[in-house]
């Protein structure tokens, strides 16, 4: 049984798992699907043992298969790494970049940053993924993800781009319908919009004068995105925590007024750009990092906040304007 001369037949298979599906594979190597199928089906005569199981639904792995994958993975891995090594000799990004990022957040700031970056290096591919669940960048195949979160994985190597603010907000109407709540226990007695991409949507945590407390709230509406939450606030649905890249431009018109903003929700943290730890970083991701870093410092972060780059004066106006709507 000799592997050597089937290297390529041990890729492809590694993509598949990874990728879940042979058509998944075949386009991120830029194959057709039926090579894909000959490559695998190959390498499982060479080893004389199937690999994985196929339905017209799905496919899984077998036990052999699962125990070969491991070891596929890492060989994978070294041939990547010899080609990254060669790579930077060259001074060259090639291939194909592949990030994770939040859905709003890469619609709004991303396409961009990554035009300018792909006409720096025409080389280079980009293959970018958003969605607002987190991602398992290793399982998944992801050279890299940018994250809004408190970072919490060990397992990831970190570089923070910006500090990230999030802001209780609800509408004027609402407000004056229900009044202002003055502290988080306050929650307990309004309608409250959840954010669902969080471990626990229906607990609220805030830090304070009088240091973090946590509040049970009861959601009348549950969503996995903060574009949908914000707009369901402007109609006078109920109280939405949201991120201030989302929310800026409705608070500077009016649209969305602040709630209790000296409580600090624990939405804010920041905005990382974060890849798995390796003892090789490939030459396409260092670069796209320190670009990404470049442009947070040149400006995209203040471009995050729109025209509530000073969020202070915009929460003191807010509040101005609410207290004119409850005293009329």
């Amino acid at each position: 049984m000799m592997l050597i001369g089937n290297l390529d037949g041990m890729t492809v298979f590694a993509r598949v798992v990874e990728e879940q599906s042979f058509s998944g594979a075949a386009r991120k190597l830029g194959m057709s699907k039926s090579a894909v199928s000959k490559h695998v089906t190959k390498l499982e005569d060479s080893l004389g043992i199937r690999l994985l199981n196929r339905t017209t639904r799905r496919l899984s792995l077998t036990d052999a298969g699962s125990t070969f994958y491991l070891h596929c993975a890492r060989i994978v891995e070294e041939i990547e790494t010899a080609e990254h090594a060669l790579t930077d000799l060259r001074g060259t990004p090639r291939g194909i970049l592949r990030i994770s990022a939040p859905l709003t957040f890469g619609q709004r700031f991303l396409p961009n940053v990554i035009a300018d970056f792909m006409e720096l290096y025409p080389g280079l591919k980009v293959d970018i993924h958003l969605a607002d669940h987190m991602v398992d960048l290793v399982a998944e195949g992801f050279d890299m993800a940018v994250r809004i979160t408190r970072l919490r994985d060990s397992s990831m190597i970190a570089r923070k781009l910006a500090d990230f603010n999030g802001q209780l907000v609800a509408s004027p109407d609402y407000l004056a319908k229900r009044g202002m709540p003055r502290k988080p226990a306050d929650l307990g007695d309004h309608d409250v919009i959840a954010y669902t991409n969080v471990p626990n949507p229906n607990v609220w945590e805030f830090e304070g004068t009088d240091g973090p407390t946590s509040v049970r709230v009861n959601p009348v509406l549950w969503c996995n995105n903060g574009e949908f939450t914000a707009v369901a606030a402007k109609r006078g649905l109920g109280i939405a925590a949201e991120p201030e890249f989302i929310i800026a431009e409705a608070l500077h018109s009016g649209e969305l007024v602040p709630v209790m903003p000296e409580y600090s929700t624990r939405l804010g943290g920041g905005i990382y750009a974060v890849y798995p730890e390796r003892r090789h970083l490939p030459t396409k991701v260092r670069l796209f990092i320190d670009f990404l870093v470049k442009r947070f410092n040149d400006g995209l972060a203040t471009e995050m906040r729109g025209p509530c780059a000073k969020i202070n004066k915009v929460e003191h106006q807010g509040r101005d304007a609410l207290s004119d709507v409850l005293e009329s």
